[in-house]
């Protein structure tokens, strides 16, 4: 019997262990909880070469929504077998979709994607899980190598990010939603075709109405669908009384009247090409050249990535070329009376490069990054409501609605204008949700972990001791400000706490 080595003895392959979450870390990690046969994973990856025979070591990664064993076999090759969690998206669509979409880029761009040994869609098979095994990535992680890397570097690596991105946005297709190999058979009655071997079918997405969608307005009604369908039934939950799914819905039908006529708007649909785009190019995904990291080696990672009207990537900064968040400790202190950091410098330079490359490598999305914003905000949070709360999409709506008539769109707005009094309790809202997301990013900042809450577990511990602190502090200042100040007080600081209070933690 082949053998595994020194596979997998340092953690179990099931359960996620990579680290836990400020918010519900429980639950957290029971949703990336993956029941399989790991004995049969293994057999699977040896059976994928004549001249192996075992594994000799064998690495777990997490990320959010797969598990990944990177395997070593005893002729040295190495073998990644990605696992998707429950929790990665529609079963069956998601596997499918990326692998269409994986050798779709291979058969009419030069972008650098591993080779597919294998994969399933099936759960039932001996596995007992939908897989994709490819080969290893070549190079090294852009993460890795970003901190050593010079300025001069960093710009002409981004300058070739950008020629990939290019490759891939250049690509014209007939419909929104996601690409499937045309041999393969989703549930749709839908699906479009596309070139030889390949069609466009529902959204890899959690949507309960997944197109595909040949028009924008379609689309759009795609959008609200999904705002609807994640309101959940009356009483199932302190949150879910009559009068707020009521408010719910009532903004999404207004949605949905403003979405068809900004969706109707010539300079809005010149901006919603159906464009393809990576559906999160970090450096995590993408690998260079270790001996020359302006060259790209690899980019891994395309699950749900989908094709979306183009202005849906155009405020997406990738994080090599993210502006720095200003540092709480100069909060205070005037631009003039600061210099600028070195680290400051270079990603401005880093963001300069990517906003050029854009402008002028990849059309579809420079052109929809330059279309006035009043036209596409309600776009953003109408399929999010219940996650993201009602006052977000009320803000977008008031602000479309007020400048209606100066965007040169068809009278009547569709959307009232609230009274006055509706109008002053709404601003109220907006500030309190405006102040809890001041106070999420400071958080962040203190603790510097991602706006999920997400701890590594080597971290844990001590995290968790500092989270406590930076709560009882908080708690501390706003039972001792002046009564001059705002009118936060411990009541509302703990409802617009942003993560799990630390006792429940």
């Amino acid at each position: 019997m082949p053998d595994c080595g020194h596979c997998l003895q340092e953690t179990n392959p099931y359960t996620y262990t990579s680290g836990h979450w400020l918010h519900r870390d429980r639950e957290q990690r029971d949703a990336r909880y993956i029941g399989f046969d790991f004995d049969q994973l293994r057999k699977k990856v040896i059976g994928l070469y004549r001249n192996a025979n075992k594994v000799t070591s064998c690495h777990k990664h997490e990320g959010g929504f797969n598990r990944v064993f990177v395997f070593t076999l005893d002729h040295t090759q190495r073998v990644v077998a990605r696992l998707p969690t429950h929790i990665a998206g529609p079963p069956e669509l998601t596997t499918n979709s990326e692998v269409a979409t994986i050798e779709y880029l291979q058969s009419n761009t030069a972008v650098p994607i591993p080779k597919i040994l294998d994969w399933s869609d099936d759960r039932s098979n001996p596995i007992g899980s939908e897989y994709i095994i490819m080969e290893h990535a070549k190079g090294v992680q852009l993460h890795q190598r970003w901190p050593t890397m010079d300025s001069v570097q960093k710009i002409q690596c981004i300058k070739a990010i950008g020629m990939k991105i290019q490759q891939i946005a250049a690509l014209n297709f007939p419909a929104y939603g996601s690409l499937y190999s045309a041999t393969v058979k989703v549930k749709s009655p839908l699906n479009l075709p596309l070139t030889p071997g390949f069609c466009i079918g529902p959204s890899c997405k959690t949507r309960p109405n997944r197109g595909p969608w040949s028009d924008l307005q379609a689309y759009c009604d795609g959008l609200v669908d999904t705002g609807i369908s994640r309101i959940p039934p009356q009483g199932t939950s302190p949150r879910t009384s009559s009068e707020l799914i009521t408010t719910h819905v009532d903004l999404l039908s207004y949605g949905r009247k403003i979405l068809h006529k900004l969706a109707s708007d010539a300079r809005v649909i010149a901006a919603a090409p159906p464009t393809l785009h990576h559906a999160d190019l970090n450096k995590r995904n993408i690998f260079v050249l270790d001996d020359d990291p302006t060259v790209i080696a690899d980019i891994i990672d395309w699950q749900s990535s989908s094709i979306e009207p183009a202005f849906e990537y155009a405020d997406e900064t990738p994080d090599f070329a993210a502006l720095p968040e200003p540092e709480l400790l100069d909060a205070e202190i005037s631009d003039a009376a600061r210099d600028p950091k070195p680290h400051e410098e270079i990603a401005e330079l880093c963001h300069a490069a990517y906003e050029a490359c854009l402008q002028g490598m990849v059309p579809k999305i420079a052109g929809a990054r330059n279309v006035d914003k009043n036209l596409l905000r309600p776009f953003r949070y109408s399929h999010r409501t219940w996650v993201d709360g009602a006052v977000v999409l009320r803000q977008e709506l008031i602000e479309t609605a007020a400048h209606w008539n100066e965007l040169g769109l068809p009278s009547p707005c569709p959307y009232p204008i609230p009274t006055a009094e509706a109008l002053s309790d709404h601003q109220q809202e907006y500030k309190d949700l405006l102040a809890a997301h001041k106070l999420k990013r400071q958080i962040m900042e203190v603790l510097d972990i991602p706006s999920d809450g997400w701890v590594p577990s080597e971290a844990w511990a001590a995290t968790k001791d500092m989270y406590k602190q930076v709560f009882e502090t908080s708690v501390h200042a706003v039972n001792n400000k002046d009564e001059d100040d705002d009118d936060l007080d411990e009541e509302k600081l703990r409802k617009m706490w942003p993560f799990d209070i630390p006792n429940d933690v």
